[in-house]
């Protein structure tokens, strides 16, 4: 917009501008006025059963196509009432053009030409809101667009509110400008507050406007709007004036001094300086105004070389679209550069040269964006965001590239700035690291050619090397124009040769070219306001489409059964159409689907909780005397989607290539979900579908195909659910056909390129550069429990989903959320479980467990657990049966102590209901499963299977004898204690204690470990050996002075037994003797010899490598060590002894040998 000012600035002069030409006083001559004064428009609203007058015809295709200097050139001698009425028409007369100017919300019809919304504004002149809806989605972040839902803050909203509360007063048309006043209402916060604008304009178009609000936005200010909506709906009553030129020259010399000098007096502290200065230059002769034939006049419209387009504050657009880049798509950004390339849509479906304009300006801005130095600098990607935003602009420069009606001089100069924007460093690669290995937009890719990597090596190819590749593609083609101008065109009766291949066996023409070009055909004539062009066009493509495939099934029939027996093929589509640059598919789609939406009367409906509504689509038969008059647009869009989206095709290299295909295929899929399927859409689906399963290498569906194929997980699922109403047995022979994954499941074969009827695949195998497989594979799995949902209840179909999940699904994690599901599905909360999906939960639960028993995973032990609970619903066949064959489905410990520990437990016991015999056989059964597992790991399994067979003798020997023997093997000390110390919680005490002396013999004890874990076992194996009697401390004892050499540990077991007498346990035959248990005596005199001897050793260990600060911790350290030596009766000798040898061997360390005399001597 133009920045805000009051209306008394427009008249100080300024320079020569477009909108203020010069203009020069006819002579008397050539002049006849009627009279100046007031008068209204008086031919403005006239009823529509009256005929426009011929004065009218003419004066509105004169307003609307010439300038009104061109006029003034031509004729000599314009009459003023004929002058009157071209400057009457020359306002713009379509409210659609100012709320395309004024918000961001609307959307024209599909397609609508200008000619014919203007032929729509003489109908009807104004549009007329429904009800409280608005104009579609908030707007800018930034400026009047913002405010308010549902469009209630719109600039036209706000402004058709101003417009019906009477806000618009004093308006004055002075030739071709408009100016009044708008008055926002006082509300309880603002006063009242009137806004001065003006308007300039010229054939139909708004040149310029300035209003005091100084509102700084893209589009128009509500003020601006006001006004406008009220000189289209209230021509009657705007004063109209001539242009002020043709006023003045009526004057005399007495009245145009008047004239000037009341005019100086009225704004004298705004016009005074100014009109010195001109009076000055006036005066003087050689001044350069006295050096120009006539004056300016900023109402009397354009000049003939003005570029004549709507005003569009090009600096704004260049703010706001900086100020999104800044946002780096936080904040809504990303929406809000979306809902600007739409605004460069609706203007070019309007023909408005502001679209080309506005999109330089946006596409400037992209280019001078600073990270992009910052990516490239740092090597990393851009954000998927932005690889959308891009990805836009360059689709919607190949539309302007394309336009039909373009001029060659703009497209040359398009084409330039293109080059020069994609010849810079930071330009954006057009598939990221990849780019340069598509093929060109002009060259259709030969099905039966033989390709080296080599020929298909391009240069670097950046977002606008499709639209530069444009230059190469023109609509001088007879049999295009042909087809485009005519719905009835079809091939002659008497065919030349080089007219055959431009139809085909109906006469339908048929338009030869690679594809997604032809599809960037229809996006421009689309995009540029040609919708009926769009669609015949759309037509033939489709034409061709079925004809290639019918071709291409033809040649695979014959080459059938060869293939089916190499069991694989090539792929003849090395560019895939789902995800590709130029969304041919989404193109013709929406092309189809516009011309049949039943609610879209050019505006975008929205409901009040600004939801949009669905479209609602109706039958629309083709033009009657086409070929295809027998059709609909509807099932032509439906067979054109479902023929791309089954396309096989290779699987791009690059993240962000790959996640275009997902995410464009999801696209494509919420588009057809919003169908209703009738009787006509269901016949097309099920026709498709059968090509698809019958078709060869074309087909992403057929019986063999390549490694390398993006699968069809997703729009198989589509195809099942939209399908199985209709034809079950086609929507399922079609899912299991996709759960295919080849990457997964074959390996590429040299016999891959041997057919010379095929493309020579020149994709090498990259597996695992598949960015996408876990996606891909999620998708699998949603199509596997869609399928395993619908098929609830049926045996057989549920065993054939069974063999396919078990078959082509890889992912252990997959196929247990797989039965997750089943079990959810099958066992629910308000109805009776159904038997036939929780037998294949627990077939896949099955799979599971034997795919993750040899490899690592986090959630193993809840699979196991899971898999345990879903054996238990199903019943006691089902526990039995994996306690028999535990071997194949688990590891030894997660066998005993989860599954066998759960299947004999009380809760399932009460689950199942189970009687005495059940109970025997489940326990029996777990009582070999830990046997087997206590011979197979018994470091692990020995105290489960102990607790497993307590209850049977027999078994439990056999388990204890398992854990003897296997003590000396493998089985730690700490294994070995936790089941003696089991043993001796049951009963056991002298085999407590054999367990006890084997874990002994594998224990070492360092002098210095006395925080070791251990510690606490053997202290508890000593106190059992002293309470089993004198005997078994005598045999233990060894064992400990063997194992342990830690002092401090020596001296507490020696304590301990010294404390209490021996054989206190209560073994029957055994008594206590009652007497205490002498040092001096076997067994404790090798202990006490043992730990003195720790302690010597231990002593000379710490001095070695001590410091000051712990000279205090090793005094302590002597005195327990003195309580230990004076035990003996010598005892007092031996530890003075001990004492000099320190003095005398580590006199040098001289203050810590005066703590030790201070202490002890």
């Amino acid at each position: 917009m133009a920045d805000g000012g009051e209306q008394e600035e427009l008249l100080s002069p300024s320079p020569v501008s477009p909108a203020k030409r010069l203009c020069s006083w006819p002579s008397p001559q050539a002049h006849h006025p009627r009279g100046v004064g007031s008068s209204c428009l008086v031919l403005g609203a006239r009823p529509h059963l009256q005929p426009e007058s011929l004065l009218d015809c003419a004066a509105k295709t004169v307003a609307e196509k010439w300038a009104y200097e061109r006029v003034e050139e031509r004729f000599e001698r314009i009459p003023e009432p004929v002058q009157r009425r071209i400057v009457y028409w020359s306002f713009p007369r379509n409210e659609r053009e100012i709320c395309m100017y004024s918000s961001f919300q609307y959307r024209g019809g599909p397609g609508a030409s200008a000619e014919g919304r203007r032929h729509w504004g003489r109908r009807s002149g104004r549009l007329r809101p429904r009800g409280r809806r608005g104009w579609g989605i908030p707007g800018l972040g930034a400026g009047a667009g913002a405010a308010g839902c549902g469009g209630e803050g719109l600039p036209f909203r706000r402004g058709i509110r101003l417009l019906d509360s009477g806000s618009v007063e004093n308006v004055l048309q002075v030739g071709f400008h408009l100016s009044g006043t708008v008055t926002e209402l006082a509300t309880a916060s603002e006063p009242a507050v009137t806004y001065k604008v003006a308007i300039s304009f010229d054939r139909c178009k708004i040149t310029s406007v300035t209003c005091g609000c100084g509102n700084k936005d893209i589009f128009y200010c509500a003020h601006v709007v006001a006004l406008s909506l009220y000189r289209i709906r209230k021509p009657d009553q705007v004063k109209l004036r001539l242009p002020i030129s043709e006023t003045l020259f009526q004057m005399n010399r007495d009245q145009l001094q008047k004239f000037i000098q009341y005019l100086i007096t009225a704004h004298h502290t705004e016009v005074l300086p100014t009109a010195q200065k001109l009076a000055d230059e006036i005066l003087s002769s050689n001044s350069e105004i006295n050096q120009v034939n006539g004056a300016p006049d900023p109402t009397a419209g354009a000049s003939i070389d003005d570029e004549n387009c709507w005003h569009l504050d090009e600096e704004q657009v260049k703010e706001q679209v900086k100020l999104f880049l800044s946002q780096g798509g936080y904040c809504g950004s990303g929406k809000q550069l979306s809902s600007m390339f739409a605004k460069v849509r609706e203007m070019l479906r309007m023909r408005d040269s502001n679209g080309a304009r506005m999109l330089t300006l946006i596409t400037e801005q992209f280019m001078a964006d600073p990270r992009l130095t910052l990516w490239r600098q740092q090597g990393t990607n851009m954000t998927d965001k932005c690889r959308q935003l891009w990805d836009e602009l360059g689709a919607l420069w190949v539309c302007i590239i394309l336009n039909p009606h373009c001029k060659l001089e703009e497209k040359s100069c398009w084409l330039q700035q293109l080059q020069k924007w994609s010849d810079l460093d930071v330009c954006p690669l057009e598939d990221g690291n990849y780019g340069h290995e598509l093929p060109n937009i002009t060259n259709a890719l030969p099905q039966n050619a033989i390709h080296s990597p080599d020929s298909l090596s391009r240069p670097r190819r950046t977002v606008f090397t499709r639209a530069i590749e444009g230059r190469e593609l023109h609509w001088q083609d007879s049999h295009l124009q042909r087809i485009i101008s005519s719905d009835v065109y079809t091939a002659p009766a008497c065919q030349r040769e080089s007219e055959r291949l431009l139809f085909n066996s109906q006469g339908q023409p048929l338009w030869l070219e690679h594809v997604p070009t032809a599809c960037a055909r229809v996006d421009a004539l689309r995009s540029h306001g040609y919708p009926k062009e769009a669609l015949r066009l759309t037509v033939a493509i489709i034409n061709t489409l079925r004809l290639q495939q019918q071709r291409q099934l033809e040649i695979y029939k014959h080459q059938k059964k060869e293939l089916l027996q190499r069991g694989t093929t090539t792929i003849t589509n090395l560019e895939g159409w789902v995800g590709h640059p130029l969304d041919p598919i989404g193109c013709l789609f929406l092309t189809l689907t516009e011309a049949c939406r039943l609610n879209d009367d050019g505006y975008l409906e929205m409901s009040d909780m600004n939801e949009s509504r669905p479209p609602v689509y109706q039958h629309v038969p083709m033009a009657a005397g086409s070929p295809n008059s027998s059709e609909s647009y509807l099932s032509l869009a439906l067979e054109v989607a479902l023929m791309g989206l089954g396309q096989q095709r290779v699987m791009p290299e690059g993240l962000y290539a790959q996640d275009k295909v997902c995410r464009n295929e999801e696209q494509l899929l919420s588009q057809l979900q919003e169908l209703q399927l009738d009787d006509e859409l269901v016949q097309t689906l099920q026709k498709q579908c059968i090509l698809l399963l019958e078709g060869g290498p074309f087909s992403g569906l057929g019986e063999v195909i390549h490694r390398e194929s993006v699968p069809m997980h997703t729009f198989a699922k589509y195809l099942f659910s939209a399908l199985l109403p209709h034809d079950p047995d086609l929507s399922y022979k079609l899912a299991l056909r996709a759960m295919r994954l080849p990457v997964l499941e074959n390996s590429a074969s040299a016999g891959d390129t041997a057919h010379p009827h095929h493309t020579v695949s020149v994709v090498p195998s990259r597996y695992p550069r598949w960015f996408t497989l876990g996606h891909l594979e999620s998708q699998q799995c949603e199509l596997a429990s869609t399928m395993l949902t619908a098929a609830k209840g049926d045996t057989l179909r549920l065993r054939t989903i069974l063999e396919a999940i078990q078959k082509h699904i890889h992912s252990s994690s997959l196929i247990f959320k797989l039965a997750q599901d089943a079990f959810k599905i099958a066992t629910p909360t308000d109805s009776s479980t159904d038997s036939t999906l929780l037998n294949v939960a627990l077939e896949l639960g099955l799979q599971v467990m034997r795919m993750t028993l040899s490899t690592l995973n986090w959630r193993r032990r809840e699979m196991v657990r899971w898999l345990v609970t879903c054996a238990t619903e199903v019943g006691v066949r089902a526990l039995v049966s994996i306690l028999q064959s535990w071997y194949t489905l688990f590891t030894p410990t997660e066998a005993t102590s989860i599954v066998a520990a759960t299947a004999v437990s009380h809760t399932t016991i009460l689950r199942l209901s189970l009687d005495y015999p059940q109970r025997e056989e489940l326990a029996s059964c777990a009582r070999t499963l830990a046997l087997q597992c206590a011979m197979k790991d018994p470091q692990s399994c020995a105290l489960s299977a102990l607790t497993l067979c307590e209850k049977d003798h027999i078994a439990f020997e056999a388990a204890y004898q398992i854990a003897i023997d296997a003590a000396a093997g493998g089985m730690t000390h700490s294994q070995l204690f936790t089941i003696a110390r089991y043993m001796e919680l049951r009963g056991y005490p002298l085999r407590a204690f054999k367990l006890a002396s084997l874990a002994m013999s594998h224990l070492n004890l360092a002098y210095n470990q006395d925080t070791h874990p251990a510690i606490n076992d053997v202290l508890w194996a000593c106190a059992l050996s002293h309470s089993l009697g004198k005997n078994e401390l005598a045999a233990l004892i060894p064992l400990v002075v063997k194992s342990v050499h830690c002092a401090t540990v020596l001296s507490d077991i020696l304590r301990r037994c010294t404390v209490t007498a021996p054989g206190l346990a209560g073994i029957p035959g055994r008594r206590s003797s009652g007497k205490l248990m002498s040092t001096d005596k076997a067994p404790l005199r090798q202990l006490l010899d043992a730990t003195i001897n720790a302690y010597i050793n231990t002593t000379h260990s710490r001095l070695t490598h001590i410091s000051p600060r712990h000279y205090g911790e090793f005094i302590e350290f002597l005195s327990k060590a003195r309580e230990t030596f004076l035990l003996p009766q010598d005892g007092h000798l031996q530890f003075a002894q001990f004492i000099d040898n320190l003095k005398q061997i580590y006199k040098g360390k001289k203050k810590l040998m005066l703590l030790v005399r201070e202490r002890f001597g």
